[in-house]
């Protein structure tokens, strides 16, 4: 299959490098970075990697609001435009680790439109996270299903990947989701549409390098986001 990754980035220059040579090991694998303006010249170093993997890999400079959900909808948009059969997305910070890659795609093989790289298909897989950490995770995910009634295990996950058919059914301009909620804004619209949802047990790492984006305006979107949803389903 032809893969085309999407890795949205905010001053993620100690960590892209690494990820992008290791996405390229797969052969035939493609990267599309989403810089978002980052001031610590992480689009600069992306346009580095994209010099040195001609056709391989690249680089779509933001200028619009910044923001997570607003990243991923330019890339996805831009992925959706390419010659690609599949379209995973990632985060740039290494807790989402290259090799579990095939892993997803292959999983396409099984019937599903989308897989989900989980943190907790088997108890939970997560190495480095402080216990609060943990214990908001867990309970954002208690929480998303408890409202919305999707049945998996991890709604929060980033780590996906997409058959390009079901992401067109996803309506990617009608998102509203700035941060992390755009996450599981996807999601859900996916599940609503009728697409297939598989999960495969993943590793998560917390990030070596750089700083969590987290922030309590992220919070409060994510909290609000599932009734958001729902409710506009009964609309």
């Amino acid at each position: 299959m032809r893969v085309l990754v999407v890795v949205p980035t905010y001053n993620e220059r100690e960590n892209l490098a690494v990820l992008v040579r290791a996405i390229m090991a797969h052969e035939g694998y493609r990267v599309l970075v989403v810089d978002d303006r980052s001031p610590d010249g992480t689009g600069t170093l992306a346009d580095g990697l994209a010099d040195e993997y001609p056709g391989r890999v690249h680089v779509l400079h933001r200028t619009g609001k910044r923001g997570l959900g607003r990243s991923y909808v330019e890339g996805l948009q831009w992925a959706m435009h390419e010659d690609a059969d599949v379209i995973c997305q990632m985060d740039a910070d290494l807790s989402h680790d290259p090799r579990y890659l095939p892993d997803l795609v292959g999983a396409l093989g099984n019937g599903y439109d989308l897989v989900l790289g989980s943190r907790y298909l088997h108890g939970v897989s997560v190495v480095n996270w402080p216990l609060r950490r943990l214990i908001l995770s867990t309970a954002a995910n208690w929480y998303i299903r408890t409202v919305t009634r999707l049945p998996l295990r991890d709604c929060t996950t980033g780590y996906r990947c997409w058959r390009r058919e079901a992401l067109g059914r996803v309506p990617l301009d009608e998102i509203v989701s700035d941060g992390y909620a755009f996450i599981f804004e996807t999601l859900y619209e996916a599940v609503r549409r009728g697409c297939r949802v598989g999960e495969i047990p993943i590793i998560f790492v917390e990030r070596r390098e750089g700083e969590s984006k987290l922030s309590a305006r992220v919070l409060f979107e994510s909290l609000v986001m599932p009734w958001r949803v729902v409710l506009r389903r009964g609309r």
